[in-house]
């Protein structure tokens, strides 16, 4: 399928992202097809649930669905996405952690952000202004099979290999917020 025609079929194509500039200050809004369509700066989220494993911290990571409208089947961060017009970035979420992964994400705080910006063969853009996340799930984690195909533990040793050793398997974010991520779990 046309990766436009899968943005045009997301049935948030539009909702009013937050437009804002360098500094992260509100600017305007526009809807998602839009702000990926001209490759507008937009705020966005990327959340990374961490729980406790046998041998230390572990990270979720989650496999980007196939009919997602880019990165289908790759890897990344635990959820991702932006908050609306008017919404504060840790609700928006706690929002879309509910809807994507089916748990709560508890102790949410924000570690640190960034910008970005990646144009996909599809003629689309992300331009991100992204707050990284951290929290931990509370509840069984059952991902949304239209959002995600799959989700894994990782530990820190072997996430940090795979970002270094297979970058490919990833999307053009999640190297940035999972190195944030591991910075802050490894301390």
């Amino acid at each position: 399928m046309d990766t436009r025609v899968m943005l045009e079929q997301d049935p948030a194509r539009d909702d009013a992202l937050i437009l804002v500039d360098g500094l992260d200050r509100v600017v305007g809004s526009a809807t998602k097809w839009e702000a990926h369509a001209e490759g507008l700066l937009h705020r966005a989220f990327s959340v990374v649930l961490v729980r406790a494993g046998g041998e230390g911290p572990e990270l979720l990571l989650a496999q980007r669905a196939e009919g997602k409208y880019h990165s289908g089947g790759l890897w990344a961060n635990s959820c991702c996405s932006h908050p609306r017009a008017g919404e504060e970035v840790l609700d928006a979420a706690r929002r879309r952690v509910r809807e994507e992964l089916r748990c709560e994400a508890c102790d949410l705080r924000e570690l640190d952000s960034f910008v970005y910006y990646e144009a996909f063969e599809n003629g689309l853009a992300e331009h991100e202004y992204d707050h990284v996340l951290l929290g931990r799930p509370a509840g069984e984690v059952t991902p949304d099979p239209s959002e995600v195909m799959a989700v894994r533990w990782v530990g820190v040793d072997e996430l940090a290999a795979e970002l270094a050793d297979h970058p490919e398997r990833f999307c053009a974010w999640a190297p940035m917020v999972l190195s944030i991520a591991l910075r802050e779990v490894t301390r």
